[in-house]
């Protein structure tokens, strides 16, 4: 099965550039997290422990049962909540020394990707995707021709003057997938960014995330999806009760 959409421009959205050839060098680290522990102040003890690192151009799927962590990381990885204990490092920055104001920058260097779009619907698709450059200052002349390769990537140029009400399921993903690339990230974060799509067009989803990944931006993707993780053959990292249960290239499947 393939996707319908047609193939994006050859550049490199994280670099603004074609891919360079490779050098031999072994990829860096876009993530580490070391020793990291999360305990909510109830006592809830959401993490364990957690060693990880993502190299750059990497694929990833996070996945495990509900409860098991995967949301508590994620909003780690953006800052929205800090580690009780170890660290999370994100392109180089420990994201417990980045003061709050510095907060908007550090999230430049993800795009971030949800399960239900979060789109501006009194907006048109090219507004929401140049909404996310300018509330983090971004000059005037630089917008424009960012949200164009965007919109080219992900297959909606001829869209972008369209308010997202008027958009398929698919097409808003696709949106939301511009907004998240628009600042030509390192790592973008898909939490569950199938949940709400069909078979087919989940699988246009997918198959748009990895030719983005193709291009050199890393990819974690946490997801449900038992039978694209199980068909893809990627990474999988896997959570149970707040720990790393499993770290291999494989299927989706339930550790005894």
């Amino acid at each position: 099965m393939t996707s319908a959409s047609p193939p994006p421009p050859a550049y490199d959205p994280a670099r603004g550039r074609e891919p360079a050839a490779g050098t031999g060098a072994a990829p860096r680290p876009v993530l580490t997290l070391r020793g990291v522990g999360k305990t909510y102040p109830n006592g809830k003890v959401a993490l364990r422990d957690i060693e990880l690192s993502l190299a750059e151009g990497e694929f990833v799927f996070l996945v495990g049962p509900s409860g098991a962590g995967k949301s508590t990381l994620l909003r780690l990885l953006i800052r929205d909540e800090l580690p009780t204990s170890g660290e999370v490092i994100v392109d180089g920055a420990d994201l417990a020394r980045v003061p709050r104001r510095r907060v908007p920058e550090l999230r430049r260097r993800i795009g971030i990707v949800f399960q239900d779009f979060k789109l501006l619907p009194a907006r048109t698709v090219r507004d929401n995707v140049a909404f996310a450059l300018e509330v983090t200052g971004t000059p005037r002349g630089r917008i424009r021709p960012a949200v164009d390769r965007a919109l080219a990537v992900v297959g909606l140029a001829a869209a972008a003057d369209q308010l997202p009400t008027t958009l398929s399921g698919g097409e808003q993903q696709r949106t939301a997938i511009a907004r998240a690339l628009v600042h030509e990230p390192r790592l973008i974060i898909a939490d569950e960014p199938t949940g709400n799509l069909d078979p087919l067009i989940s699988w246009e989803i997918i198959q748009l995330l990895l030719r983005i990944n193709e291009l050199g931006v890393t990819v974690l993707m946490a997801t449900h999806n038992a039978e694209v993780v199980t068909s893809l053959r990627r990474r999988v990292v896997a959570l149970e009760e707040g720990r790393i249960v499993r770290d291999e290239v494989g299927g989706y499947h339930r550790e005894d």
